[in-house]
């Protein structure tokens, strides 16, 4: 597979999209007025203890209080933590009110909701992660091979006993696989400088502080590139070129000869045409090429993704082409998970298919595109009801959570009253005023639509009530209101 990351630099945001054989597969987008947190370490302070939800909320200084469950603090009776005591103990046993506590954030603030916090620290580098509070040595799931699996976990075994002083457990990362015993020696020794420079600061800074912050997104893309998928990584920026290049001189100098600085005219994002790629991103409808298409909804709660042939009727009979449909969009569904970043409780409705083989490679190939996924995806069940049920990781905003905000008219809903259900409403209100207000004259003023469909379809329904009421009933159109605003005026 053929990767590609195109850089677009600016003063306000950087955008890295991810291109895979010429297709976008994801976008990041990182604004300077609301930086990712996820992988900063703060030096906090507990606001609530909450024991009926075995939660705390934790103060860092940020706009809302912080989050953190029983289940992500570790007790610290000196040395490492005991990860089997967090299960026995109490939220009331593990912090109380006022408490200083070093934490790390895990899920960035998503809508009203605060961050979410652990206290199991780790810190990642270009091979590794050091997890200074634990004793495991982990290997990336994604290094499949059992010998170079082997080999890694002796890499690092055979430091920890030449250096029986370092404390800490490591993850190596998918980055590591084939990588050489020194480099790996010198990431571990890069991240222990680190650690080294956290531990002074944990000392020093004042409670809701920033302790450590997390690379930017620019040098973040950088140091996760693996050599052995990536064709080019094109950036468009001069200044962010020569920062890109001096960390990757420092930390990762086999990727130097893929990174190249975009100087021609025409704009970066225009290249594969990724700009309308993320227009309709924010699209609720996604066409296939076969001429079904997929509905995706984002709610509070949960995402939910609908299936139809649309337009397509096959060849042969109508299982196939439910089969050909679905199994488009099994590819399509995986693709628009990662570019619009949701995540969460994910119900996929795929069409009712009749055999079982054909549903079981529906599965199949749905499962495999998923693989792709950087986030850790889930499929619980298929429901009764022949629900896909999921779950994709969410650490960070959706695509449209970053890129639109709720509609002002109609606040999130998706629709609006008809003009005939306002003209009705109207209605009432004139009946209802009338039988309080001995008024000659009523007022109306609303918007355009409604205006004009009173003086013309609803022109006799407005006669008799002014018969009714031997009152005079004018109106007034008010550019200003939406198609649900109006008001009825005693004159």
């Amino acid at each position: 597979m053929s990767e590609e990351f195109l850089i677009n630099v600016s003063s306000v945001e950087t955008r890295v999209a991810l291109v895979e054989n010429g297709v976008l597969q994801e976008i990041q987008i990182e604004r300077e007025d609301s930086k990712v947190l996820v992988g900063n370490i703060y030096k906090g302070k507990v606001v609530r203890v909450l024991p009926g939800m075995q939660a705390a909320f934790v103060e860092i200084g940020l706009e809302r209080a912080a989050f953190i469950h029983a289940k992500d603090i570790m007790p610290m009776t000196g040395g490492v933590g005991n990860n089997d005591e967090v299960h026995t103990l109490s939220i009331s046993e593990l912090v109380r009110d006022g408490q200083s506590l070093v934490v790390q954030v895990t899920k960035d603030m998503l809508g009203s909701k605060g961050a979410r916090l652990t206290t199991h620290l780790s810190i990642p580098s270009r091979y590794l992660v050091y997890m200074p509070y634990s004793e495991h040595v982990g290997i990336s799931q994604r290094i499949e091979e059992e010998s170079e699996r082997e080999r890694l976990r002796t890499v690092v075994s055979n430091f920890l006993e030449k250096t029986p002083e370092v404390k800490g457990g490591f993850i190596l990362r998918t980055a590591a696989d084939g990588i050489s015993e020194e480099d790996i020696f010198k990431d571990i020794e890069f991240l222990l400088k680190v650690w080294g420079f956290v531990e002074v600061q944990i000392g020093s800074v004042p409670v809701t502080s920033v302790v450590y912050e997390g690379l930017p997104l620019l040098m973040r893309t950088v140091r996760d590139l693996t050599e052995g998928h990536i064709k080019q990584v094109r950036i468009d920026s001069e200044q962010a070129y020569q920062k890109v290049m001096n960390f990757v001189r420092q930390f990762v100098p086999v990727m130097e000869p893929h990174i190249e600085n975009y100087i021609a005219d025409r704009p970066i994002f225009d290249l594969y045409g990724v700009e309308d790629e993320l227009e309709k991103a924010l699209q609720r409808n996604v066409g296939l090429k076969s001429g079904g298409h997929i509905v995706i909804d984002q709610t509070e709660a949960m995402t939910t993704v609908d299936v139809n042939t649309g337009t397509y009727v096959g060849h042969r009979n109508l299982e196939e082409t439910i089969y050909k449909t679905n199994l488009e969009a099994a590819h399509a569904i995986s693709r628009q998970l990662r570019l619009r970043n949701l995540g969460g409780i994910i119900i996929v409705d795929f069409i009712d298919m009749e055999e079982e083989e054909h549903r079981r490679q529906v599965l199949r190939a749905f499962e495999k595109m998923l693989d792709r996924d950087y986030a850790k995806t889930s499929i619980t069940a298929v429901s009764e009801l022949g629900l896909v049920e999921m779950t994709r990781k969410r650490t960070s905003e959706s695509l449209e959570h970053i890129l639109c905000e709720r509609c002002p008219v109609c606040k999130g809903r998706g629709s609006l009253k008809t003009a005939t259900t306002v003209c009705y409403e109207i209605f009432r209100e004139i009946h209802r005023v009338a039988r309080f207000y001995d008024a000659k004259t009523f007022l109306v003023i609303a918007s355009q639509a409604v205006i004009d469909r009173l003086l013309d379809e609803e022109s006799a329904h407005v006669a008799d009530l002014a018969e009714y009421f031997r009152c005079n009933i004018t109106f007034q159109v008010e550019s200003m209101y939406q198609q649900e605003t109006f008001d009825v005026v005693l004159l």
